[in-house]
């Protein structure tokens, strides 16, 4: 079953960090989808800091709502780097508003 970035990164949309409540593509923290052959989900992305303990939940949620889909959670990779590091810059005009910058 073939999936548009644009209905993952959607779905993506709804998911929030858990300390800001704001979506993780808002915020940036989202670099990569894409759908492999195979038909796997590959999502890279990040963190706003390098061993944020929080990244088990937001994987979970993210796991969550791409199943909202259809997408069996084993079909679902995320990949955590830090290269680039995240910053402020890959924030949306939204997230900024939100945080008041």
């Amino acid at each position: 079953m073939q999936f548009t970035q644009k209905k993952i990164r959607e779905k993506l949309q709804e998911v929030m960090d858990p300390e800001l409540n704001i979506s993780i593509v808002d915020l940036g923290l989202v670099y990569k989808i894409e759908q492999l052959k195979s038909g796997r989900i590959k999502i890279l992305m990040t963190l706003t800091t390098i061993g944020c303990p929080l990244f088990s939940l937001i994987e979970e949620e993210v796991k969550s709502k791409l199943k909202e889909l259809g997408i069996p959670v084993n079909k679902i990779d995320l990949e955590l780097t830090f290269d680039p590091p995240w910053s402020m810059e890959k924030m949306s005009e939204r997230a900024k508003a939100m945080l008041g910058i």
